[in-house]
């Protein structure tokens, strides 16, 4: 039988969670970088014992981790421990050099004024499906990087930045590109989501881009009912089967679309609230996606203090709350964008966390929960491997 394995990125480190094919009982190894915080881990589709990780602070800066013993050892890839030791402590290496492409040029401020980008963080880390050596990193101010040789040198794919960058615009969280989708069946397909900024999808493995933005609406954010970018996107899904067919969680309106982003639909339904973070699809049902809504962009934590992931199978518009061993009142956590996933058992499994500390796990399709862990620092980012 599989066994799990549940990357957690935190406030405060790495944590790793490891299960059978049950789900029922779990060791949890961590924290990894205590201290630091962990914006996203990630495995490797093609060696299931190469991790990689964000570890970022904002006195040392970013470093890149990686794993390739399943987490049990950590390396700054090409770096020496010397290496991380650059004045003021801060960390040098190859492997932490991301270096805009060019003349890196000028977006959108907070008050409408042009501001040159710059680096901060790193946000997601999306693996090639087939080469353990290829990484590709969405970095804060909005970009995309993609390294070759394992996460030791780092190269931007500047055609992203070149459509309509000057128009992007931080929102409250910054401008970080956080959503990177790689397509199975095409190999040259990539979609990523910006932060106040939209979708986009390259044809052509990154080197050209466009915006994928038609039907959403932003009537609080962007005075342009038809602006090509500039929409406040907080996540992306896709099911693996069904390359053209993505679901979006933005800020207000759950969306769809079935022709690659050509156009989108909302099919937010009976939601209690459109407003949310995370948005997955069911590994097994294509037309399964679950949500968390929270009250408003002002109040983020659950409708009612109540906990609920809402469950819709027919790819929107008719949702169910799943609330089954979530706690029903005096609940005040969030979940953020990067904090659910899916496994692919029978029956599917379901992940998500939240900013209280805890890590949830549902083994059959989101039907009942069970906390793996309660009191962890806030969560940032959980993913799922499939073990042999």
């Amino acid at each position: 039988m599989s066994s799990i394995r549940v990357l957690v990125g935190t406030k405060k480190g790495a944590f790793i969670l490891t299960a059978d094919g049950q789900r029922t009982k779990w060791t949890v190894s961590g924290p990894h970088f205590a201290g630091w915080e962990i914006y996203h881990l990630k495995g490797s589709p093609a060696d299931p014992n190469r991790i990689f990780a964000s570890q970022s602070s904002g006195w040392f800066g970013q470093i890149i981790q990686r794993s390739d013993d399943g987490g049990k050892t950590w390396n700054t890839p090409g770096s020496s421990p010397e290496d991380l030791k650059g004045p003021g402590g801060f960390p040098q290496g190859e492997s932490n050099k991301f270096v805009y492409d060019g003349e890196a040029g000028t977006h959108k401020w907070y008050d409408g004024t042009q501001h040159p980008w710059e680096f901060k963080r790193v946000w997601h880390l999306e693996p090639s499906l087939s080469d353990p050596n290829t990484v590709y990193a969405g970095v804060e101010d909005a970009a995309i990087f993609k390294s070759a040789d394992g996460g030791k040198t780092w190269k931007e794919l500047p055609g992203l930045r070149q459509a309509k960058g000057n128009l992007w615009q931080p929102g409250a969280g910054g401008m970080a590109v956080h959503t990177i989708i790689l397509d199975r069946k095409n190999v040259n397909r990539i979609y990523v989501a910006i932060s106040a900024a939209g979708a986009f999808r390259s044809d052509d493995g990154g080197v050209t881009w466009k915006p994928i933005n038609r039907g959403l609406k932003s009537q609080f954010e962007l005075p342009d009912p038809d602006a090509e970018v500039g929409h406040c996107v907080h996540r992306i899904a896709m099911h693996p089967s069904r390359p053209d067919v993505l679901f979006m969680q933005k800020h207000w309106d759950v969306m769809r679309t079935d022709n690659g982003g050509g156009q989108w639909t909302e099919v937010s339904g009976n939601l209690p609230s459109d407003f949310g973070f995370p948005i997955d699809v069911h590994a097994h049902e294509p037309e399964t996606i679950f949500v968390v809504p929270i009250k408003s962009d002002a109040e983020h934590y659950p409708p009612e203090g109540k906990l609920r992931v809402y469950r819709s199978k027919s790819g929107g518009n008719e949702w169910e709350p799943l609330t089954r061993g979530l706690p029903q009142q005096d609940c005040y956590v969030n979940v953020l964008r990067d904090a659910m996933a899916v496994d692919s058992l029978e029956p599917c499994g379901v992940y998500f966390g939240t900013t209280g500390g805890q890590v949830y796990v549902s083994a059959d399709g989101g039907d009942s929960w069970n906390a793996i862990v309660r009191d962890l620092p806030a969560v940032l980012s959980v993913e799922v491997q499939m073990l042999p």
